[in-house]
């Protein structure tokens, strides 16, 4: 059996907006490479194992700074998000879908 290519939802919409950024022209797909290639490295001195299990999570940290020096965001604007993510993780019931107020 095939593995899927994403471990869960976060990571297909991580990956279409990537693509959504190519194909609007924001970042060429070489800009793209050199973001993740450094946030992987990046990780990689910070202890990350070298296994491809964060593979997501550092696709994640470039696509967050790539917004930010695009001027697309802040970071304080994907703070603001994370917090409110967490926020409403904590108070949602285990099973049920996370809803931002």
């Amino acid at each position: 059996m095939t593995e899927p290519a994403f471990g869960a939802p976060w990571q297909a919409r991580a990956f279409a907006m990537v693509r959504a950024l190519q194909d609007a022209g924001v970042v060429t797909a070489g800009e793209w490479a050199d973001a993740l290639g450094a946030a992987i490295r990046r990780a990689e001195a910070a202890g990350d194992p070298d296994d491809g299990s964060a593979y997501y999570d550092q696709w994640l940290a470039a696509l967050e700074q790539l917004v930010v020096q695009r001027e697309l965001t802040t970071d304080g604007a994907l703070s603001d998000c994370r917090t409110a993510w967490a926020d409403a993780a904590r108070r949602t019931p285990h099973g049920a879908p996370i809803e931002l107020g």
